[in-house]
């Protein structure tokens, strides 16, 4: 192993980390050509290595969308058989995640949307919101007290829109309708996602992009004002009254609206972009193992460059340590791989992954489609920002449930001249958070912060390659002694 990752090296840390952070690429957004040329660059790279194509290919397809609001949008209400039109913007305002769809239903509050079993808490218990539209609070019970155990900074993905759509979902619904707490907020005005084609404002290119999605697994969901709030409960003063019944007691207040169905129709156009997850393999000798991998990765793009930037100004965010840093890393550990001239039990995996700095995009992406079982995955190791900060200084990131992977890294951490410094790692960050979430062990390498971080001046000539080198010799070694164990 020692001899082995002398093969990663401060001369080819330098090479990969001048050419990936180049003007010439452009600052590597996602999607574009120069994070295309990046992936080409990766590729041949690991095929120089030694490592092998995944499934006979060098890339994995990672689709994205960007999605304008449509023509066809549209609220109505029936209320004890009188028919009630809302206007979009003023009444109504489509979610970036709403369907291209028209749906009719019976109406059902569902207080917050919430189903936390670990909370004693349901909204939809006693409810049958099956082929209905749910109407829903936007936030939390008791959104502002941070005692509160559904505090949202300790669970904002839960309490996410994203989440309480999903949730819709399986209970049935095929619709939602979302308020503003008018207790805990003063401006009941509907705000949804804010389209460019209804601001006068915001650039009409500036469309939200997103992972690619099945619009089957999608509901129509709007975000709803006060004229709306009016038409189901009477006034804001009893649905202030609703919240309040919630909030004191922390018990769920469903209840079916009689008398009263809705239309709702979001309207959406979506246009499809690509980019690419490149990967690569050392394939495992026990063939009992061998769809159960250590996958280490690094993010390979950054965020571009300025557009209509004044003449002779420095206008591309180069990004060097985020993440050219970790993507030389990444490529010197497979040549340590392949200088090794054996196979450890397990494959071990190797993924350059695009769209990072969008939100995780290409990890996401690899863990909704993954190449091996996210069950049978032994860990994953993650290398971003590696090339800056004091020279003998790491951070070794871990979630604390995982804490075997940090003892793995200090057990062949002799020689590499680190002081590895511990971090809990429980929220955030980068590309290991889209496998630790499904449960999968990760462990990032990451040497901190820097005042360069994403601005222009982040580049090449401020890294240190010699750095870059040693956490490669510490990944690869982590990564081949893992991979040589039967146990996750």
């Amino acid at each position: 192993l020692t001899r082995a990752s002398r093969s990663a090296s401060a001369a080819g840390a330098a090479a990969h980390v001048a050419y990936l952070a180049s003007d010439a690429l452009l600052g590597r957004n996602t999607p574009s050509p120069g994070l295309d040329t990046a992936a080409a660059y990766i590729a041949r790279q690991f095929q120089q290595a030694g490592l092998q194509p995944v499934r006979g290919a060098w890339t994995q397809e990672v689709r994205m969308q960007t999605v304008a609001l449509g023509d066809s949008n549209a609220l109505s209400l029936t209320v004890s058989g009188k028919d009630t039109a809302f206007a979009i913007k003023d009444d109504f305002v489509p979610f970036d995640m709403t369907a291209d769809r028209l749906v009719q239903g019976d109406l059902v509050f569902a207080g917050y949307g919430i189903t936390a079993p670990d909370l004693t808490y349901d909204d939809y218990d006693g409810v049958d919101v099956r082929g209905k539209i749910v109407v829903i609070f936007r936030h939390e019970p008791r959104e502002n007290d941070t005692t509160s155990r559904f505090n949202s900074r300790k669970n904002a993905d839960r309490w996410g829109m994203a989440a309480k759509v999903k949730r819709a979902r399986e209970h049935g619904a095929v619709g939602m309708l979302v308020m503003n707490e008018p207790l805990s907020h003063m401006s009941l005005t509907p705000r949804g996602y804010p389209w460019p084609s209804l601001s006068r404002i915001i650039p009409k290119d500036a469309l939200p992009m997103t992972l690619m999605a099945d619009d089957t697994e999608k509901i129509p969901v709007v975000h709803v004002g006060e004229r709306v709030i009016t038409a189901l409960f009477g006034s804001v003063d009893s649905l202030k009254q609703l919240q309040q019944r919630i909030d004191t007691g922390l018990r769920p207040a469903s209840f079916t609206f009689r008398g009263v169905t809705g239309t709702v129709r979001t309207s959406t156009v979506v246009t499809v972009h690509r980019a690419q997850n490149v990967v690569g393999m050392v394939p495992g000798a026990d063939s009992t193992l061998s769809d159960a991998p250590v996958v280490i990765g690094a993010h390979y793009d950054h965020v571009g460059y300025k557009k209509n930037s004044p003449a002779g100004t420095d206008s591309i965010f180069n990004g060097a340590d985020d993440n050219a840093s970790g993507t030389a890393g990444l490529i010197e550990v497979a040549k340590a791989a392949g200088a090794m001239g054996t196979r450890p039990a397990r494959p071990i995996l190797f993924i350059a992954f695009a769209g990072e700095e969008k939100g995780l995009f290409g990890s996401e992406w690899y863990a909704r489609h993954p190449l091996f079982p996210l069950p049978r995955t032994r860990a994953m190791l993650n290398m971003d920002m590696v090339g800056m900060n004091a020279p003998d200084s790491l951070l070794l990131i871990a979630q604390e449930r995982h804490r075997s992977l940090e003892d793995v890294a200090r057990s062949v951490n002799d020689g590499s001249g680190f002081t590895l410094v511990t971090s809990n790692l429980e929220s955030g960050g980068s590309d290991h958070m889209s496998f630790t979430k499904r449960d999968v062990p990760a462990l990032f390498f990451h040497s901190g912060l820097t005042p360069y971080y994403h601005k222009v001046v982040d580049e090449a000539s401020l890294l240190n390659p010699d750095k870059i080198a040693r956490v490669a010799g510490l990944v690869f070694r982590t990564a081949w002694t893992l991979a040589g164990s039967p146990h996750r």
